[in-house]
């Protein structure tokens, strides 16, 4: 890996963007990123907290979205200080160590993300194609071993980010694309040989949200399988009916993620990108707990039993 000698014009920190061109109305457009902060960080720590002190919530299914709940928070609270320290200081600077460290996190948060939604389309899978085996396949002990593979393999897969990141010069740009820090957005600031952290990039992202986004389309093309094959159409309304939560999660998720990878890497429209990646971060946490309260029967009725009394 070539390094360049001179370090004169090495950066000490980086540019963090906001929304290019609108810095005049920033405070106005601080005030929705702010109240979906908010909801996010309620939403999901209320969604945990339901589910904790409701032992007829300690079910699979609801163990897999306090997971999901978890690990939208920590994803929220990873990018809310420097998004928010945008918009509502005009506060740019990050410094190198304190970015690579965000690049760890959100990277790490994003892959766990990605493992529980497969391991939610597992549980929908064993619920709709396997019944009479659910309790004794999704045990409490099975369970926590899930949680901790997802755990290890996410921070496992992305460690190595931040030490190859650190190995770099960086003397061309220091402006970077998003209110936060990612590995894609931070290497390009190099100007050092970056190939070997391109093509571990590329192999990161195919081992994990690419080979995740694939077991669970297969996942559903059993379960779709299963329901077709039921005779009664109330019945194979109501095994759909208990997919839908699932499949708006995925699509959050896996949809501005996909846009964004494709223009990080082959697309040039920076509004795009932009709006993207704001969707990427801030979309699913917060609207991963309505969608879930919404759906759920159970949830909602705890949900309001805990106002009304």
């Amino acid at each position: 890996m070539s390094t360049i000698n001179d370090t004169r014009f090495q950066y000490q920190v980086f540019l963090l963007s906001g929304i290019p061109g609108k810095e005049d109305v920033y405070c106005w457009i601080s005030i929705p990123f702010c109240l979906m902060y908010v909801t996010s960080i309620v939403g999901n720590s209320f969604i945990v907290f339901v589910i904790k002190t409701n032992p007829s919530l300690h079910e699979p299914m609801y163990i897999f979205l306090s997971m999901l709940a978890i690990t939208d928070l920590a994803l929220s609270i990873t990018t809310m200080l420097t998004t928010l320290g945008i918009f509502l200081l005009n506060s740019r600077e990050i410094s190198l160590d304190a970015c690579f460290v965000q690049v760890f996190f959100i990277h790490s948060l994003t892959c766990i993300e990605s493992s529980v939604l497969l391991l939610m389309a597992f549980d929908r899978l064993i619920a709709i194609c396997e019944p009479l085996r659910y309790a004794s396949i999704l045990t409490p002990q099975r369970i926590g071993k899930m949680w901790l593979v997802c755990v290890l393999r996410g921070v496992v897969i992305m460690f190595p980010f931040p030490i190859l990141l650190k190995q770099f010069q960086y003397c061309r740009e220091n402006v970077l694309s998003h209110s936060y820090c990612t590995h894609g957005d931070v290497m390009t600031m190099s100007c050092s040989d970056i190939t070997v952290n391109s093509i571990y990039g590329l192999y990161v992202a195919l081992l994990t949200e690419g080979l995740d986004s694939l077991l669970i389309f297969f996942s559903y093309v059993m379960i779709f399988k299963t329901v077709l094959s039921i005779t009664s159409h109330t019945e194979c309304l109501r095994a759909l009916n208990t997919c839908i939560s699932h499949l708006c999660a995925v699509f959050l998720f896996y949809t501005p993620l996909i846009g964004l990878t494709m223009i990080h890497r082959f697309g040039k429209n920076s509004l795009l990108q932009i709006v993207l990646g704001y969707v990427y971060l801030l979309f699913p946490p917060l609207m991963n707990p309505i969608v879930y309260t919404v759906k759920s029967k159970q949830l909602r009725s705890r949900t309001l039993k805990i106002f009304v009394n």
